[in-house]
């Protein structure tokens, strides 16, 4: 759209990598709309969590597919679930040719902040379809408490 508007100044633009003006930004957004969306996700943290409470009880759930119980290590430090594994990258096969490898494998740590403080000697966690559900009671000592407000 605006290239055949102003060659120059696009050439120009092209030349040094990176807008010149107000047109080559307009340019860019015309030619890729969503080109900047993966780096809003860049810093997303594996693996993906839901923490709920109900009941006095919190709930984790973390995606993790392709694990074993024996591949996570939890913990619970300093008010905040910890969750550590290594996800091993199984090349089988030799003689296949990857040409592209989008599933993520190596080393990862997860610290999830927890509601309030639980109690860890009564905490569960099972394993359900790839889905790791981490169950922690709440300290009834610790819950919150209503403050009155005087008049």
């Amino acid at each position: 759209m605006f290239r055949s508007l102003l060659p120059r100044l696009r050439e120009k633009s092209v030349a040094a990598r990176r807008p010149a003006s107000m047109a080559d930004l307009m340019e860019d957004f015309w030619r890729e709309p969503f080109g900047a969306l993966p780096a809003l996700f860049k810093d997303m943290e594996y693996p993906a969590v839901d923490v709920s409470e109900a009941d006095g009880v919190v709930t984790v759930k973390a995606e993790l597919p392709g694990l074993e119980p024996g591949d996570v290590e939890l913990s619970v430090e300093n008010d905040a679930l910890v969750l550590r594994g290594e996800k091993k990258f199984a090349d089988e096969e030799k003689k296949d040719d990857y040409h592209r490898i989008e599933r993520s494998y190596g080393a990862f740590s997860r610290v999830i902040p927890l509601p309030g403080k639980v109690r860890e000697a009564e905490a569960k966690a099972r394993f359900d379809k790839g889905v790791l559900v981490v169950t922690l009671p709440r300290d009834a000592a610790e819950a919150a408490r209503k403050i009155t407000i005087e008049s």
